[in-house]
């Protein structure tokens, strides 16, 4: 029986040694954390967004970077094969608006208890607070891996499922690009994505905690649009979060060296200019005795109202019934389009996935072993791709993880 080590006990790294293990391979996962899956365990704020049912076409769409490499990956395992292997492991599934996959229980440790128990029944060999120093290489092909402490294990192949650089904390600390570096591979520059952007506008203190929903957010680099997309809004302390800003940044975070971006929130992107004219001139027949900060209430949060005055310069004492029509116009502008200045990304440990990683261009798209060095493998986020928010991530390193794992066994 041939031995495959794999390097990283995520989601790519468990789904990999399962199905090397499946496939009749002599299986040992290396974790160097005390257990299996913490990054599992945070996403999707805990409950672990396992998957999306869309179809595999739509699945493609929302991934962000590198989208062709993961054509066979995303097609020799699905996302329903994915939804069926955890139904399988005793994790039943939900599904939610947005077509976002959840395990019933809403508890990220079910996925992971369901991922162990397949491991042990596989007949995994697992090994916790495990640090790899290196891969070993003679003649072009992978013979084991260097552990820190100095021991070397043999190995006919080896799967280097270590994660990125966001969330240090659960173990992603870059230590796959080491690895690949010693064995000549290129990695790409790294940036932290799906994460909040931090902001020039002071306002944004004054709003911390104030969630939008059902608004429109259009990034733009001087004339051209990086993203267009809907949904809702989060202020922080120094900028803005939330499912909407956090796929807009799969589009800017690499985009800020190059020159300004700006990011236009329009507040009420069903009706038009005019129709929400109408609408505050409505508003404003009802509070014609009421000061114009008062006459906002049916408009907007309370916490938005004195900001959006501040914006549109309309004195804020001002009787509504002396607001002239271009006052009003200047009003629309402004909830049609509030313009915020982005001034960088938050940091890798405030994001959900790295940007960035080993060069596809020296990866088999069609079994994830290296190019360069045979025996060598590759899956997860530690690979040059990434998605938009919504399970597409997760399903790229189940799916890379699986074939890794399938075809390192059927090599060896």
């Amino acid at each position: 029986m041939k031995k495959i080590i794999v390097i990283g006990g995520g989601a790519a790294g468990m789904l990999a040694a399962i199905a090397a293990a499946e496939a009749g391979a002599d299986v040992l996962l290396l974790e160097k954390n005390e257990k299996l899956g913490k990054k599992i365990y945070i996403t999707g704020k805990g409950r672990c967004n396992v998957t999306n049912a869309c179809d595999t076409e739509d699945l493609l769409k929302n991934v962000v970077t590198n989208r062709r490499f993961l054509y066979s990956a995303l097609y020799a395992f699905t996302n329903l094969q994915t939804m069926e292997f955890f139904e399988e492991c005793g994790v039943p599934l939900k599904v939610e608006r947005g077509e976002r996959v959840f395990p019933v229980s809403d508890k990220s440790s079910d996925v992971i208890n369901g991922l162990v128990k397949r491991l042990k029944q596989a007949g995994v060999t697992i090994k916790l607070n495990t640090t790899v120093n290196k891969v070993c290489v003679e003649g072009g092909s992978v013979t084991g891996v260097e552990l820190q402490s100095g021991e070397r294990l043999s190995g006919d192949a080896c799967i280097v499922a270590t994660g990125g650089l966001s969330y240090a904390s659960t173990g992603s600390t870059g230590d796959g690009y080491t690895f690949a570096k010693l064995c000549g591979h290129t990695v790409t520059d790294c940036y932290p994505s799906l994460v909040g952007l931090k902001i020039t506008e002071p306002f944004a203190k004054e709003l911390e905690g104030l969630s939008l929903k059902n608004v429109t957010l259009k990034a733009v680099q001087g004339k051209k649009v990086l993203y267009d997309g809907f949904g809702e809004l989060l202020f922080t302390a120094d900028g803005i979060s939330g499912p909407l800003v956090l796929s807009a940044s799969a589009a800017v975070t690499d985009k800020l060296q190059q020159g300004e971006v700006r990011v236009l929130l329009d507040l009420k992107p069903a009706l038009s200019k005019e129709e929400l004219d109408a609408r505050i001139l409505r508003d404003f027949e009802e509070a014609k005795n009421k000061q114009f900060r008062n006459a906002l209430d049916k408009l907007l949060p309370q916490r938005l109202i004195r900001v959006i005055i501040g914006l549109c310069g309309i004195p804020e004492e001002k009787q509504v019934n002396s607001v002239t029509k271009q006052e009003r116009a200047v009003l629309v502008d402004v909830l049609k389009g509030i313009e915020l200045h982005i001034k960088k990304t938050g940091g890798f440990n405030e994001a959900v996935i790295t940007r960035g990683g080993i060069s596809v261009k020296e990866v088999n798209p069609s079994t994830m072993e290296s190019k360069l060095t045979k025996g060598l493998y590759f899956a997860g986020e530690v690979l040059d791709v990434d998605a938009l928010t919504g399970g597409y991530n997760l399903q790229i390193a189940w799916s890379t993880g699986y074939l890794a794992g399938g075809c390192a066994a059927e090599e060896v």
